[in-house]
């Protein structure tokens, strides 16, 4: 065959390659793309070197699980995705005016995160300029260098979250290093948060089911807020995280292939008298690039690991930092497969039967 010849089918193969690629909205789950518009709802456009060549469609946002069974179950029952420092934004600007020396661990703004189906919000907050703000610490304070923003923006992001989305229900877990008197009832006050508040007094004991998520809903009680400080429950009707929850070690600690110690303030994770399960998996530096194959894979080996430290209970909440980045499901599979699992025993959530908590499973 002639080089002419040659050079038509090579034209040719070209040209059939790129007539079949998909454009316009139609690329679905690991097609190759060029654009965030060439990938179908609920995906974009992302390049994971340790997961694939090129450039391909992976999910952007989270199944709602109570669209696709219902919310009349304790809100126990169901997991949720949760960010990890959800403050911590690459180019976010100093509200300081000295250049900040610290690192991220998301790059969306707390909006889009809840917007693309983060209902788990974790922020550490500090006593810092006379208020109440967002920021890494160093040697245990706060300083213009790690700080990232007054407390009262992010919170104002979650009041306009829950007053546009008036079923959906957020989860704050603070890191509390605010020791000023009721620093944080004034700031959520500030906030026009309270309304939301869901009360201390209508917490579980010992175990029990949590209210049904249609009565929390029904009552407007949709953000639950947990700190790090004991004496806050008593002081400032702000739930002890560990009096309700069991938590696995964060950071470098707690991404140990088939290990799952608990973090050393909570009680063990197998204690039955806490009725949430949170699983953290990131690293204790970020970093972007490995962590597209850390939410994936990794991230499902882990959960099946701390499902058998936590006394056969799946995860409540799942943590973790660059939430979308991923070999195509992500962090947000992850939640599809704990919801299932919750909900009906299945693996991913859009196979449970309706109304079935039996493991009816529809075929995949």
């Amino acid at each position: 065959m002639g080089l002419g010849a040659n050079l038509f089918f090579i034209l040719l193969s070209f040209f059939f390659s790129v007539a079949a690629a998909c454009t316009d909205g139609k690329c679905r789950l690991l097609d190759e793309c060029s654009t965030d518009e060439d990938c179908g709802a609920g995906l974009y456009c992302f390049s994971c070197p340790q997961g694939f060549s090129g450039s391909r469609c992976v999910r952007s946002s989270i199944t709602d699980q109570f669209k696709v069974l219902n919310n009349s179950l304790p809100f126990n029952k169901y997991a949720f995705l949760t960010t990890h420092n959800s403050y911590a934004i690459d180019g976010e600007q100093s509200h300081t005016g000295v250049p900040r020396l610290t690192f991220t661990n998301q790059e969306d703004s707390v909006t889009q995160q809840l917007n693309n189906g983060a209902r788990g919000l974790m922020l550490d907050t500090y006593d810092f300029e006379g208020d109440v703000w967002l920021c890494h610490s160093f040697g245990g304070e706060c300083h213009d260098y790690t700080a990232f923003g007054p407390a009262i923006d992010t919170l104002r992001e979650v009041e306009a979250f829950l007053l546009a989305n008036p079923v959906e229900i957020v989860t704050l877990i603070l890191e509390d290093y605010v020791k000023a008197p009721n620093g944080l009832t004034k700031v959520f006050t500030d906030a026009g948060l309270m309304k939301y508040w869901f009360p201390v007094t209508s917490m579980p004991q010992n175990g029990e089911d949590w209210p049904l998520v249609s009565d929390m809903v029904a009552k407007n009680q949709r953000l639950i807020v947990f700190t790090s400080i004991k004496s806050k429950q008593e002081s400032e009707g702000i739930a002890y995280q560990w009096n309700y929850m069991v938590e696995n070690q964060y950071g470098d600690g707690g991404m140990h292939r088939g290990n799952c110690p608990a973090r050393g303030e909570s009680s063990p994770l197998n204690d039955g008298a806490k009725s949430l399960v949170l699983v953290n998996y990131f690293k204790t530096i970020p970093l972007k690039q490995p962590t597209c194959q850390q939410n994936s894979g990794d991230l499902i080996n882990m959960l099946q690991t701390c499902y058998g430290a936590a006394g056969n209970r799946w995860a409540n909440f799942v943590a973790v930092d660059y939430y979308k980045r991923s070999e195509g499901g992500g962090s947000f599979q992850a939640i599809d497969t704990m919801n299932a699992k919750l909900l009906c025993g299945c693996d991913d959530i859009h196979a449970c039967v309706a109304l079935s908590t039996s493991g009816a499973c529809t075929p995949s």
